[in-house]
């Protein structure tokens, strides 16, 4: 099953590299407030659906454009362009995501960055690599040694005060944040090793769900933003080795509302 989620991520890498240099040219719609889909996303899409398809004709999907796809007990989880919005400004930094799910367990996930060529892999029980090179997260122990990913509300700003709040008091005691744009990749980085954590808020199901699978895999701590183990289903994670993944936890759980609490 993973080699076939490779495979279908290679077809859909094949499709966003294919538009990727004339990006002024593609057809695109507004799903809502910052939130963008084009034809190169839909046709990724169809891509890597056809390969899951060809090998698995009973299994389900979700996949962010076509939505629910009914079958069996597996479930695919498809994202076929994270990072729209760099990819539509010509900015090399995206990725696609494909993640298996049976009976709501997480057992394989595919986060691939066609650019780099770099194709972040995990089965579950069998660790998490890097093209042909196992992954670790680091070890570091204190925040303040730490560079953190993380995602700016861009859909739903009901929780941007206590997320500004999780920010301040975040990019004051680590040694830095980023925001390159891309959820999956920021997970992959994660298990990676280059950076130490992660968090952000209104996740889709999509955008994480192979990169948590990935980043558990290589060693790392994967939560809610209260620690529990709905992420999935919140939107809302926090990931990283278990120091740094605590102490983040800590650092955030002021500003926790009772909204985001439950």
């Amino acid at each position: 099953m993973l080699n076939i989620a490779i495979r279908a991520a290679r077809a859909g890498g094949r499709v966003l590299l294919r538009h990727f240099d004339h990006v002024d040219t593609i057809d695109v719609k507004s799903k809502g407030i910052h939130d963008f889909v084009s034809e190169v996303d839909r046709n990724a899409e169809q891509e890597i659906i056809e390969v899951l398809r060809q090998s698995f004709p009973d299994h389900a999907i979700l996949a962010e454009e076509s939505g629910i796809h009914a079958g069996n007990d597996y479930q695919w989880v498809v994202d076929p362009l994270d990072g729209t919005t760099n990819y539509l400004h010509g900015l090399p930094h995206f990725s696609l995501s494909i993640a298996l799910k049976y009976r709501g367990r997480l057992e394989v996930g595919v986060i691939y960055d066609p650019i780099r060529e770099e194709m972040f892999t995990a089965a579950r029980g069998s660790g998490a690599q890097l093209n042909d090179r196992k992954l670790r997260v680091t070890s570091r122990k204190e925040l303040k040694e730490s560079l953190i990913g993380t995602g700016f509300p861009y859909r739903d700003f009901q929780h941007l005060e206590a997320y500004m709040g999780m920010f301040k008091d975040l990019a004051t005691k680590s040694a830095g944040i980023r925001r390159p744009g891309s959820a999956a990749l920021d997970l992959a980085y994660l298990a990676a090793g280059r950076n130490d954590g992660f968090w952000e808020l209104g996740l889709a199901e999509w955008d994480m769900a192979a990169g948590a699978l990935i980043v558990r895999e290589a060693g790392g701590i994967v939560t809610d933003i209260v620690g529990g183990d709905h992420y999935l289903k919140s939107g809302n994670i926090i990931a990283g080795g278990i120091k740094i993944h605590n102490a983040m936890l800590r650092t955030i759980k002021p500003h926790l509302t009772q909204r985001l609490r439950s």
